[in-house]
């Protein structure tokens, strides 16, 4: 956070969810700030290029829209660069980390529907020849990466149930848009609207109504974590039985300095650990500080984990949700 100056700390502080549904919204943020409109999105320009900022606009909550898992693949340290490369190349791949531990290639696949989805991993394992380790969402705790950057860390509220019949067929072309990131332009949502064939009333509308159905999970400025110095990213997963899952996923869910949060399938044999919480710290003290918390919570007594800090990103960009997307 240091290399930033103080506005655009605020900026990026401020408005990583609840941005403005109104046909101005960086006049908003100006107003907010003590500056001009014209210079908060010069700011945001700036900062997308610079890869401090991924995009302005929205995260679709997962296997909404389409369809979503968390993988990972167990790669030779030789093979490193040319297997993360041909994962990175994979369209429906948003996220990808090299982590510490076995299996130590963690990517987020997404597509269109769940045969896009499956050919997508299938691609990836013959390419690779490596088996691919598929973990299904399962229960969302919190999913919400929109954590404040200064003072004090807030515990996140627990993730609300989608209400996915709020979803029309004609909303799919927006949310891949949100997902890729709206212009940088005074009129964001009347450039969207234009681009879609819609009004810029429409635009607005179904984004209000999307996001209170929660399959827009948020609307803001996506931070790029690590490029501001929030570079201890640790993954723990909890080998937690299925009984005590709901209790110990709200309870960590609920924990100052926990980002996210959720259930996933575990895969016999293979891995056992089906709680995932996402802790992201400015130094690995920092992290282990907040692991120590989540250890002596009384849901995870005794209960056998693992940490997986992240030691390189190699992508990260939004959902696939289109075939026609890029």
């Amino acid at each position: 956070m240091d290399r930033l100056d103080p506005h655009d700390r605020r900026l990026l502080d401020e408005f990583q969810r609840d941005f403005p549904l109104v046909p101005r919204p960086f006049e908003v943020l100006a107003v907010a700030l003590g500056l001009t409109e014209t210079d908060v999105i010069a700011r945001l320009v700036r900062l997308q290029a610079i890869g401090t900022v991924a995009r302005v606009g929205g995260t679709v909550r997962p296997n909404t829209a389409g369809a979503s898992t968390l993988a990972a693949l167990a790669v030779p340290e030789a093979r490193i660069e040319t297997v993360a490369a041909i994962v990175g190349v994979e369209p429906g791949v948003n996220h990808s980390y090299l982590r510490e531990d076995d299996w130590n290639l963690w990517f987020v696949a997404t597509a269109p529907d769940a045969a896009g989805l499956e050919a997508s991993l299938a691609r990836i394992g013959a390419q690779t020849g490596l088996q691919v380790l598929d973990l299904r969402l399962l229960r969302a705790f919190n999913i919400d990466l929109g954590f404040r950057l200064t003072g004090a860390r807030a515990a996140l509220t627990t993730e609300s149930r989608a209400d996915t019949a709020a979803l029309h067929p004609t909303d799919r072309p927006l949310l891949q848009a949100m997902a890729a990131g709206f212009p940088l332009v005074a009129k964001p949502y009347a450039a969207l609207a234009a681009d879609l064939g819609w009004t810029e009333v429409q635009v607005l509308n179904r984004l209000a109504q999307l996001s209170a159905a929660r399959i827009l999970t948020r609307i803001g400025i996506i931070v790029r974590h690590r490029a501001i110095g929030w570079a201890a990213n640790a993954m723990v997963v909890w080998d937690v039985p299925e009984n005590g899952m709901e209790p110990a996923g709200r309870a960590l869910a609920a924990l100052s300095g926990v980002t996210l949060c959720y259930q996933r399938q575990t895969v016999p044999g293979l891995w056992r650990h089906g709680l995932f919480s996402m802790i992201h710290g400015q130094s690995r003290p920092d992290a282990l500080t907040v692991l120590d918390s989540a250890r002596a919570l009384p849901a995870l007594a005794n209960i056998d984990h693992r940490v997986l800090f992240s030691t390189r990103c190699f992508k990260q960009t939004g959902a696939l949700l289109e075939r026609s997307a890029a």
